[in-house]
């Protein structure tokens, strides 16, 4: 894992790698909804679908309205790119709501420069000289003045406090109708400000479920703003299609993309 350069810093959480031993195989998670969005840099085999697609060799993943499935694979390498939440604009000028649940190639995201940065990377000898890469091309593209500077301060509002966040007293504070905060939200995140919301609160709810897994899940459901089980069941149904007991005895057997949070 590695930090960002500084000026990448507000938009780019963290550069982080995975390597597998010659013949491993890999049991890839089932990625759920939540609010961020993965620039995956594969240099040995990428990744396949449980459907048997096989994704681009360079692409970005944002899930937000239903799983998706990776195979177990062999023969994984990759570096991956996790963007922050609300600052997608600032570093990419198409609209992240056109992606949202694709696998899109990156130079969807940035022409076809990026094929070629994408074969220096992937040639690099190791993962020091990738993040130096990385830094050198996300620099380039950094345009903070793309970004919607209200928005984003509603994204971190809604991040730092799901369910403690009104929508009405968030645009209050921001100086905006609220229906007027709907619309920009929606035409930066692709999907209005409560949807994201809910989003958040599942995403917090599943890392804390990966990072801490001798807590019991009421608990941990608790913790997060849901007011008991039955609550949690249902809205754990409704973006998994699993009960989170079943989620969870099944992502014993597999890898996960959850990490802890940097200081």
């Amino acid at each position: 894992m590695a930090r960002p350069h500084p000026a990448l810093r507000p938009y780019i959480d963290r550069y982080w790698s995975w390597e597998a031993t010659p013949g491993e195989r890999i049991a890839l998670p089932r990625l759920l909804p939540g609010t961020g969005a993965e620039v995956f840099l594969h240099h040995r085999q990428p990744f396949r679908t449980e459907g048997g697609a096989v994704l681009p060799s360079a692409h970005m993943l944002c899930v937000r309205l239903q799983p998706y499935a990776l195979a177990s694979t062999h023969d994984i390498g990759f570096t991956a790119i996790r963007i922050r939440a609300g600052r997608w604009g600032a570093l990419v000028r198409e609209s992240i709501g056109r992606l949202l649940d694709t696998q899109a190639p990156i130079d969807v995201l940035w022409g076809r420069e990026a094929l070629h940065w994408h074969e220096q990377v992937a040639q690099a000898a190791d993962f020091s000289q990738r993040v130096a890469l990385i830094d050198a091309f996300l620099l380039a593209q950094l345009a903070p003045a793309y970004a919607d500077v209200q928005v984003t301060a509603a994204v971190a509002a809604l991040y730092a406090a799901p369910h403690t966040t009104s929508i009405d007293a968030l645009a209050a504070r921001l100086q905006l109708g609220r229906r007027q905060l709907e619309r920009r939200f929606l035409a930066v995140e692709g999907l209005p400000p409560v949807a994201f919301r809910r989003l958040v609160r599942f995403q917090h709810t599943v890392r804390a479920l990966h990072l801490q897994p001798q807590l019991p899940l009421l608990d941990t459901a608790l913790a997060h703003g849901y007011y008991d089980q039955p609550q949690f069941n249902r809205e754990f149904r409704s973006l998994t299609g699993q009960s989170p007991l079943h989620y969870r005895r099944d992502a014993q057997t597999k890898t996960h993309f959850y990490k802890t949070s940097l200081a």
